[in-house]
């Protein structure tokens, strides 16, 4: 065994690169090599003289092991050092810049208004994008007749031959979500619920999928006073103004009674909005008292509670907050948009409606 060793350990000791040095642990304790070999002649041998070979050969098995880990690790160094001093960096250099991601205006402004929302108390809720007709229709007091009911205004799901499930559609608004919470929670309760909404609709103006955000407050004393009060407060922090006005003009939505369009006060001097000033008005949203059948629809009693709901469109307070002309650019796939309307990730609302970075 001395024999062995000596041959071995000599010759690892001499080995100039990695595959020489396979080549020996192949024949020194690969399968078919000498020392295991003779481990397999212990077999042959009498109890005693096992137990002499038996812990010697496991010995110099490990010793041989070692060696080559020793050796393999040192040529390894020496490779790395020789590319050391063939290569060089200049740490001096400055570093090469790189182009940073950009946050879309779409999910920066939700953001934003979720945050203004959370300020004065409203939870964010969600629901599924496609749903029953009862939930995108019935349940919010919308007949039949009415046109948004129409396949030309609204994207229905295919039905299988035999399929007797409720109609379902992709959801024309996140109303939705407001029946689905007040049955799950109940009265009182105050949320709001932003998402993808689609309609069969596409020009400057209109694109067949956009964003929404809705807002409902039930409780028992709940008045239109509250829902200006509400208004009044995100405009002022969205749009970043001290003052604003705000226009309550009669409309109608079957969900609400009575209903209201609201205007803010504005002017647009050179092309450029500012809201709060001069003698022009600007709708932003519906909004209105919900109506009794819309609450008795999602369990909530309307001689006990009553309260406001509204909804806006994201896409729409996007462009007028920074100056997007056209819709349809939100889903252009041309980055040099995206770095010059995009945000940056350090750009985090607060839940005061301003941004921190």
């Amino acid at each position: 065994m001395d024999d062995l060793r000596d041959k071995y350990l000599g010759l690892i000791a001499e080995a100039n690169d990695e595959s020489a040095l396979e080549n020996l642990r192949v024949q020194a304790v690969g399968k078919k090599g000498e020392i295991s070999l003779k481990m397999r002649e212990l077999g042959k041998m009498t109890p005693e003289e096992r137990q002499i070979a038996g812990p010697a050969l496991n010995a110099l098995k490990d010793e041989i092991n070692s060696a080559l880990s020793a050796k393999k690790a040192g040529l390894e160094d020496a490779a790395l050092d020789e590319r050391l001093r063939g290569e060089w960096l200049d740490v001096t250099l400055p570093g090469r810049s790189r182009r940073h991601g950009t946050i879309h205006p779409i999910s920066q402004v939700t953001e934003e208004v979720s945050a203004i929302f959370a300020d004065m108390g409203f939870a964010v809720a969600e629901g599924p994008q496609i749903d029953s007709d009862w939930y995108n229709f019935d349940a919010l007091n919308i007949p039949g007749h009415h046109p948004a009911r129409a396949e030309m205004d609204t994207f229905y799901m295919h039905r299988s031959e035999g399929d007797d499930r409720p109609p379902h559609v992709l959801r024309t608004h996140t109303s939705p979500v407001q029946i689905r919470s007040m049955e799950k929670q109940g009265a009182p309760i105050r949320i709001i619920a932003p998402g993808r909404v689609y309609r069969a609709d596409y020009d400057q103006t209109h694109t067949p999928m956009f964003h929404q955000v809705e807002g409902l407050a039930i409780d028992k004393d709940i008045s239109m006073a509250n829902l200006k009060w509400v208004l009044e407060e995100f405009v002022k922090a969205y749009f970043e103004v001290d003052d604003v006005e705000l226009r309550f003009r009669a409309s109608h939505f079957p969900f609400t009674e009575p209903s209201a369009e609201v205007d803010i006060r504005c002017s647009w001097e050179g092309g450029t909005l500012k809201v709060g000033e001069g003698d022009d008005w600007l709708e932003i949203l519906g909004s209105g008292m919900v109506h009794p059948k819309v609450l008795q629809n999602a369990g909530v009693d309307p001689r006990e509670w009553q309260g406001f709901a509204f909804g806006m469109g994201i896409d729409r307070i996007a462009m007028l907050k920074y100056g997007i002309p056209d819709l349809r650019a939100f889903f252009d796939s041309d980055l040099r948009w995206l770095r010059h309307y995009g945000f940056s990730a350090l750009d985090v609302p607060t839940l005061h409606g301003g941004l921190s970075g």
